[in-house]
């Protein structure tokens, strides 16, 4: 039986300003595949579909969340994805529908079936509401995991 050849599976996370929700997911699916000791099979980063917070490091408040969750995370500067970004990952999921509405903007059509909604992984067709507005962190924290965790099953899966 021959051993199967893993490929590094290449995701980028999409929300608004790139400074709450995707970067949430991007440090909680860091942590998901290295807790399984798999970091080499992947490649994980996040972007947004706007420029307003270019630059901006992590939100204060969704850094306090992952302290409090025990993922660790780094310094980071908040930035735009761009058709270049679609091409080079393998998944770009995105956080709400108006993401995915803006990223056609960006990217154009999705010819290559790669965007989605990271809470469509788990079967359900709605969106992570955004903390900048709700205050809600507990909320999107817990919906980042699940939607990250089936993701991860998805992945392993194909």
């Amino acid at each position: 039986m021959r051993a199967r050849k893993e490929v590094m599976q290449k995701i980028l996370f999409i929300c608004h300003g790139n400074i709450c929700r995707s970067p949430m997911a991007e440090f909680v699916m860091k942590h998901l595949v290295r807790e399984c000791g798999r970091e080499a099979d992947f490649e994980i980063a996040s972007a947004a579909v706007s420029s307003e917070e270019t630059g901006n490091d992590i939100y204060p408040p969704a850094k306090r969340k992952l302290t409090e969750k025990g993922i660790p995370f780094s310094r980071r500067a908040a930035r735009k994805i761009t058709r270049e970004d679609y091409e080079y990952y393998d998944y770009v999921v995105c956080m709400d529908r108006s993401n995915l509405r803006l990223l056609r903007y960006i990217i154009g059509e999705d010819d290559a079936k790669k965007v989605s909604l990271l809470m469509a992984w788990k079967g359900e067709n709605r969106d992570v509401a955004d903390p900048w507005y709700t205050g809600d962190f507990e909320t999107t924290y817990q919906d980042v995991v699940t939607g990250c965790r089936a993701l991860l099953k998805a992945i392993d899966r194909k």
